[in-house]
């Protein structure tokens, strides 16, 4: 994900990074090509004049506006409840980190709570790493012990093993009566939580929009676009090019949009920061166990996450 500081609205106009324009110059040249010819044509094709006018197109363009502004709601919809199940995951991290250091007794002091702690920190970059499809031996190999690693490396879904480790890190301190059923069972509803949170990213990542509502929209999008210089030419002729490619930039850009954020665990420019917010829930809990953390510092230039 982009991250960057606010720009002045001036500067904005010619933002470049982190936009979809330069992923569809190619089409928007291949519209101006397009409209340049049936300029020069005069909108005839094999000595037929194509008979459009701007009323229809204006019309069949209200409604895709319609379906398109559903897609991308759609779509921000998916993105924005990423983002909640990854606050949700902050919170709950907090909370697990706060009942293994203040619910156990005292006199306890054989109980490691840094282990839980190391475990806690490897769920939330395992699950970043499967919601990614990406390689998490290096990020694990460091909060994992040998015999740990072992086991989780041999298994397809990574975080739901490590959640079953913290359970028996908490059954462990149990049977040796560091804590009793009832501070047992707190942390259960937390495991539970976690298991939701999982549970919500993965229906994000293995349910996409179906696939012929895509490909009906954006075959709509692009007849559309490509029948816009036959409509406009009578009554713009040389600026017909321009006003083509600028709507076509409009409604092209929204379906690209669209389909970049449907995914929100991604690793393209406008999908959810995970590295960063990783590491930031990881730093919270160490910071809470008396760690030191690193200051961060002030974002004032574009990070891509």
């Amino acid at each position: 994900m982009i991250i960057r500081k606010k720009e002045h609205w001036f500067k904005m106009l010619f933002v470049w990074h982190g936009s979809v324009l330069p992923g569809l110059l190619p089409r928007l040249f291949l519209l101006f090509i397009l409209s340049l010819g049936v300029v020069y044509l005069r909108g005839i094709i094999f000595s037929f004049k194509i008979p459009l006018n701007p009323a229809p197109l204006t019309l069949f363009g209200f409604v895709l506006a319609l379906f398109l502004g559903f897609r991308n709601n759609v779509s921000y919809e998916r993105f924005w409840e990423g983002r909640k199940l990854w606050g949700a995951l902050l919170n709950t991290a907090r909370s697990l980190t706060r009942q293994a250091l203040t619910l156990k007794n005292s006199d306890c002091n054989t109980v490691s709570v840094s282990e839980f702690i190391q475990l806690l920190g490897a769920f939330i970059f395992a699950l970043k790493h499967q919601l990614r499809g990406t390689d998490a031996h290096e990020d694990l190999q460091n909060r994992l012990k040998e015999d740990q690693l072992t086991i989780v490396a041999a298994s397809k879904y990574k975080p739901t093993v490590i959640m079953k480790l913290m359970a028996d890190w908490v059954k462990k301190i149990k049977d040796e009566g560091c804590i009793d059923s009832i501070q047992q069972a707190r942390f259960d509803e937390n495991f539970d939580k976690l298991s939701d949170i999982v549970g919500g990213c993965e229906r994000i990542v293995s349910t996409p929009i179906p696939y012929s509502y895509r490909v009906l929209l954006h075959r709509t999008v692009y007849i559309y676009c490509f029948l816009l210089p036959f409509g406009l030419v009578d009554s713009l002729r040389w600026f017909t090019p321009l006003i083509v490619v600028f709507i076509a930039y409009t409604f092209v850009a929204f379906e690209a949009i669209a389909d970049e954020i449907e995914e929100p665990f991604g690793t393209e420019a406008n999908d959810l920061a995970l590295n960063s917010m990783s590491v930031m829930i990881a730093e919270t809990i160490h910071e809470m166990a008396g760690e030191p953390v690193a200051a961060s510092k002030k974002v004032t230039q574009n990070i891509i996450d």
